[in-house]
């Protein structure tokens, strides 16, 4: 089971409807139960359609992390650290996938925030030292990954120091239509790929779409 935790905002539940709608089985955690339940609630009535044997349920970032095979870090930054402090134990051995992209907004403007660990990739990776922490998923548009008819064509790259927790990950990506992994290295990588994230937004305001990235000669 894969486990959103913070899944209820846009990135969360975008990711898990593209999965579930894949087939994975997913758990969408929150602060609030009711708010997980309800996130759950609405990508079943997206999903129960195509496919009925999957799993999909929701309940408190706890829960989550505790239900799950593989987590999804998807918490604003701000809080990125302290909820991940609460859920060391739950998340021993696990591979955790940190979708955090640090970001401020000042005057309309839109930069990334300098993380003191790098990244916040390596970040979760010191807090979750017995966990296997990857970087992924950090420039794909929450607005067309929740928007099921939309076709994503992307590339997301994927950095983290365990080689099977990378695969897994790619994997997982390429689950999605016409998106493809691609293996980004070390988790020190993680950085670069998450400060690109702010250049896309800001790209995205000029042209008043929802851009993403492709990796050409390989």
């Amino acid at each position: 089971m894969l486990g959103f935790i913070g899944g209820t905002g846009p990135e969360g539940r975008g990711l898990a409807l593209r999965l579930a709608i894949a087939g994975e089985s997913i758990f969408i955690g929150s602060r609030s139960e009711a708010n997980g339940v309800d996130a759950a609630n609405s990508i079943v009535s997206i999903t129960s359609e195509t496919d009925s044997s999957r799993l999909i349920r929701g309940g408190t970032n706890e829960d989550c992390a505790y239900e799950c095979d593989i987590a999804f870090v998807c918490v604003p930054y701000s809080g990125h650290k302290d909820t991940l402090s609460t859920l060391n134990q739950a998340l021993v051995g696990k591979t955790v996938i940190d979708v955090v992209a640090p970001l401020k907004f000042t005057k309309g403007e839109i930069s990334s925030v300098q993380v003191p660990e790098g990244s916040a990739a390596e970040q979760a990776q010191n807090v979750l030292t017995s966990s296997k922490v990857v970087g992924a998923f950090h420039n794909i548009s929450a607005q067309d990954l929740l928007d099921p008819a939309k076709v994503i064509e992307s590339d997301v790259v994927v950095c983290s120091d365990d080689e099977k927790a990378k695969l897994t990950t790619i994997y997982l990506a390429e689950k999605i239509n016409n998106i493809r992994g691609i293996d980004g290295g070390n988790l020190k990588n993680s950085k670069y790929v998450e400060d690109l994230t702010a250049l896309l937004l800001n790209i995205n305001k000029i042209y008043k779409g929802h851009s993403s990235i492709k990796i050409s000669g390989i």
